[in-house]
């Protein structure tokens, strides 16, 4: 069994690289927004990881509440799920240092649902030695593109797969490949993704940066509102594809201006997408 640090050890992750790294941008925004007296999400283990990392969080810049807003929209989409299939198992692709598991356990009375966390071995490492124990979460040290991860999902009680912050750095055909064998495997699951606009891998071939110290890495993959909407037609097993909703943030701009635009159906085709796919 993974040993768990003292509290008061800080654990390196200097060894996290690449887009590994990406999960220490959003893990320091997802806290920020959090520990706020008007915090918009609820969520005191992000508070603690960062707390316990030994890490230059400051190199980031950005610790915007999009962080927050985006992984309030995959909670709402998969307590949708879970209160139909309560049994469910839900699989978090690269899930880095998310925290979604805690905090459904907070939102949903007497939780049941099964968690599978699919991340990098670095990744999983750090994981283990951070975060607490559950009897009903499992980690997997693997690429989410490695399919084997497939045979060890129970998937008799439904299936809920995130892939939060993972596809936009995949390249197209990983992308759709893993879109169409989650499909396949998973006749009556749900899958939750990501995308940012389909400027940026044009504007920001080389990756954007956040500060003058960091430079997010390259995100090659994105679909439009309208070609997500078209993998009903393109992907064997997809039923249905929905166009989320950003949830409202603190402030004029993100509580009202920002998800008007996101509403907007001029602003559609130009602007990112929470993508919720049904399976069947």
């Amino acid at each position: 069994m993974p040993t768990h640090e003292p509290a008061h050890e800080k654990i390196d992750a200097a060894l996290l690289t690449g887009v590994s790294e990406t999960a220490l941008l959003t893990l320091n925004g997802r806290a920020y927004q959090a520990g706020l007296p008007d915090a918009i999400i609820d969520d005191p283990m992000a508070i603690k990881l960062v707390a316990s990392i030994d890490f230059d969080f400051a190199k980031f810049g950005r610790k915007g509440q999009e962080m927050a807003l985006r992984s309030l929209a995959v909670d709402r989409c998969a307590i949708r799920y879970l209160a139909s299939h309560p049994n469910a198992t839900v699989v978090a692709l690269a899930e880095g240092f998310q925290t979604s598991f805690w905090r459904l356990n907070t939102a949903l009375p007497d939780a049941q649902f099964r968690w599978v966390s699919i991340d990098l071995p670095p990744v999983i490492e750090l994981r283990r030695r951070l975060l607490p124990p559950s009897p009903r979460s499992t980690e997997l040290a693997q690429s989410a593109l490695d399919y084997s991860w497939m045979d060890k999902i129970d998937s008799t009680n439904g299936v809920f797969i995130t892939a939060e912050g993972l596809l936009m750095y995949l390249q197209p055909h990983e992308a759709l490949g893993l879109i169409g064998e989650c499909a396949r495997r998973f006749p009556g699951g749900q899958m939750f993704f990501d995308v940012p606009p389909t400027i940026v891998k044009k504007l920001a071939p080389r990756g954007m940066r956040s500060s003058k110290h960091y430079r997010v890495p390259p995100m090659p993959f994105s679909l439009s509102v309208r070609q997500l909407a078209h993998l009903t037609s393109t992907v064997p097993g997809v039923r249905a594809v929905h166009d989320v909703p950003i949830p409202r943030g603190r402030g004029w701009f993100f509580g009202t201006l920002f998800p008007a635009f996101w509403r907007c159906p001029p602003i559609k085709p130009f602007r990112g997408a929470y993508a919720l796919l049904e399976f069947g």
